[in-house]
């Protein structure tokens, strides 16, 4: 048991050697980890074993060198690496790597799982250092936003208080996904109590804490398309349905995934679903766009075209 565990040590050890240079000879690497080339090269093998490409070069300049392979075999990391590398995952789930957000926190997921009790103040205290300047996201506690995660992979319910029109209430979720847009996170949940599925934002939670229960995941909506409606037009007093005579691509680059819904309708068309406070915000909003549309939906919405244009009829026949 001594020699396996001894065994398993300096195969690490030799791993954390190879991924700190480019090449190692296997005297250097006999030195370093105090036994033969024989036992290097036997070790050299074990790691081929589980799935790292170790190459060996012969002559002036060879040795060991680790190459990339089709797969990506674990990452050994030390103390000050580790902490780092959580770091940078927290700003990037933050919105100050553009685009990098939802991949950023899988990744901080799943370093957590490894993560020992003895960083996670360090990375804590280092992550309450890094500002962003270009606006990005609105901020969000970067415990709670790993509190969430960690329940969504975990499948464990989740309680937190969110603001509604008569004051805070205590909310009980079964978590679903996280979901960044270009200004906010939002979590997909399951409201226990409401018998139906909601989004939060994450900004506007407190008190977030994850049960020890667990549940059986349930058949979930599409988590980003689900979110970007409700964002763009379910939480407006007004909602209107626009069919645009332009492309999709064409429009989604002139509307915030925040904004509105753009959905391909063919023939160089696209569907817009969009909302705001009142029926003439809409208007103005399509307007601006800059192409031929047709109303869908409200037919209220029609009647306030009726009436803009002739106010704009009168305006331009003084």
């Amino acid at each position: 048991m001594n020699v396996e565990r001894g065994t398993t040590e300096r195969v690490l050890t030799l791993l954390g050697l190879l991924q700190q240079r480019a090449v190692w000879t296997g005297p250097e690497l006999a030195e370093r980890l105090g036994v033969t080339p024989r036992t290097v090269r036997r070790d050299v093998g074990r790691l081929r074993t589980l799935g790292y490409p170790v190459h060996a070069g012969q002559g002036v300049g060879g040795g060991y060198r680790l190459g990339a392979g089709r797969d990506l075999p674990p990452l050994l990391l030390d103390d000050e690496e580790a902490i780092a590398t959580a770091v940078s995952l927290l700003a990037g789930a933050g919105g100050a790597v553009a685009g990098a957000g939802d991949a950023a926190l899988r990744a901080l997921t799943k370093l957590d799982r490894v993560l020992p009790t003895r960083l996670r103040h360090e990375v804590r205290a280092l992550a309450g250092s890094v500002e962003s300047f270009d606006g990005g996201r609105t901020p969000v506690d970067p415990d709670v936003l790993m509190t969430l995660a960690r329940a969504c992979r975990d499948h464990v319910e989740t309680g937190f208080d969110y603001p509604s029109a008569d004051g805070p209430h205590r909310r009980r979720t079964e978590p679903h996904r996280l979901v960044a847009s270009d200004r906010r996170w939002y979590l997909l949940a399951f409201d226990l109590d409401r018998d139906d599925w909601r989004s939060f934002r994450v900004d506007r939670m407190s008190g977030v804490a994850a049960r020890t229960w667990h549940f059986r995941p349930r058949d979930a909506p599409d988590a980003a398309a689900y979110v970007q409606e409700g964002v763009a037009s379910r939480v407006y007093a007004r909602q209107a349905r626009i069919l645009v005579h332009a492309s999709a691509a064409t429009v989604r680059a002139q509307v915030p995934a925040s904004a509105g819904v753009v959905v391909e309708r063919g023939s160089g068309r696209c569907e817009l679903r969009t909302g705001a406070a009142t029926l003439d915000h809409v208007l103005a909003h399509v307007v601006l766009l800059g192409h031929d549309f047709e109303v869908l939906d409200p037919p209220e919405l029609t009647d306030r075209c009726r009436e803009w244009a002739r106010r704009l009829g009168a305006a331009s026949h003084p």
